[in-house]
């Protein structure tokens, strides 16, 4: 067993709450990653778990064991880093063994293990190089490979793909997630890039100002986002968020005439992802197109509804000129209903959702 809770931690500095009221529990085996923005405090929850700082409120345990005040050597934890934190003048293998040499264990367990190691990261070719002689993609294989060689269940990352380019973080996160599993750890891993956690993540954590926004599935927090914060942060394009005003018949967008939602509109905010959006020959609602961006595989279109802008997701290539008159249509269970001032999602139960529903 490896499973970590938190239990209210908070840590303040001075009057700042990079921490607030912290409570999260990573089953053993599974993979949680901790998502936010910069300064969410994403990064120093892994340091309270870590042992790298002391929390100045709450329990974090280990297995049930308390390990609040536990120095971090003794919590039998394994940490990736943003920066590879390579040692230059050793090579690969000694990088990879080093924290086993400092243990005094024996030449032969660690060869063992190296070997192990290497073979299950891809650099059993690359053990007599120096890290100035590997790739980015290479170096954070090697700081992969020294913490899987302490064979601790638990491994901590923080942000270790963010120095990698695009087509390399996106084999990486397939390495890192068939690694995780087949070893059966339990990974903590920070990202501020929501690709990263949807694509990788059992469970997501979702962070804002030191605090929990929101905690579920990738798949969760996609369909079904709590706040106006969590719409905005999932999902790619983010998810258009429009305000709502009372019409003659119930809600309707701002500045437009068709109703969207029965029941009033003010005060509230409607969400729709631009993936759940068509253009409709009857129905929906009229727009018109300010903008298009074609991106191979599918067109980015930019439409104004009223006072509000819609983005859209068409398949393939869209031409259509600056001006063109469109009808927008979605589907009733693809709309999300938000208080405006509280920013907090509102049970769709209090208004029949109609219109705009794809032909």
């Amino acid at each position: 067993m490896s499973e970590i809770v938190l239990e209210n931690v908070s840590k303040r500095y001075g009057a700042v709450r990079a921490a607030d009221g912290v409570t999260l529990r990573a089953e053993a085996g599974k993979f949680l990653v901790l998502l936010g923005p910069s300064g969410c405090g994403k990064s120093t929850a892994l340091r309270l778990i870590a042992g790298l700082e002391e929390p100045s409120e709450g329990r974090i345990l280990i297995d049930g064991r308390d390990v609040t005040r536990l120095n971090p050597d003794k919590r039998r934890i394994s940490m990736v880093f943003q920066s590879y934190a390579l040692f230059p003048h050793l090579s690969v293998a000694e990088n990879i063994v080093f924290g086993l040499k400092v243990r005094r264990m024996p030449a032969a367990e660690r060869a063992e293990r190296l070997a192990k190691v290497a073979a299950l990261v891809g650099l059993s070719e690359q053990l007599a190089r120096k890290p100035s002689q590997l790739s980015g993609g290479q170096r954070q294989r090697v700081a992969l490979a020294r913490a899987i060689v302490a064979e601790n269940k638990i491994c901590l990352m923080d942000e270790p793909l963010s120095n990698l380019d695009a087509q390399l973080r996106h084999g990486m996160r397939v390495e890192i997630r068939a690694l995780q599993q087949r070893l059966g750890m339990t990974v903590v891993y920070v990202t501020h890039d929501q690709v990263e956690a949807m694509s990788m993540a059992d469970r997501v954590i979702l962070m804002r100002e030191g605090r929990v926004e929101q905690e579920g599935s990738p798949e969760e927090l996609y369909a079904r986002p709590a706040s106006l914060f969590a719409a905005r942060f999932i999902g790619t394009p983010a998810m258009n968020l429009v305000t709502l005003d009372d019409g003659p018949q119930g809600a309707v967008i701002r500045g437009a005439t068709e109703t969207v939602l029965r029941g009033a509109g003010r005060g509230l905010t409607l969400g729709i992802r631009p993936e759940h959006i068509a253009l409709v020959d009857s129905g929906g609602v009229a727009a018109e197109v300010t903008s298009a961006e074609y991106h191979g595989a599918d067109t980015i279109l930019t439409t104004r509804v009223g006072q509000e802008s819609l983005l859209l997701r068409a398949p393939g290539q869209r031409k259509l000129a600056t001006g063109a008159a469109v009808r927008l249509g979605w589907e009733p269970e693809s709309l999300h209903v938000f208080d405006a001032d509280s920013g907090r999602r509102v049970d769709q139960g209090h208004a029949k959702l109609r219109t705009a529903q794809v032909a």
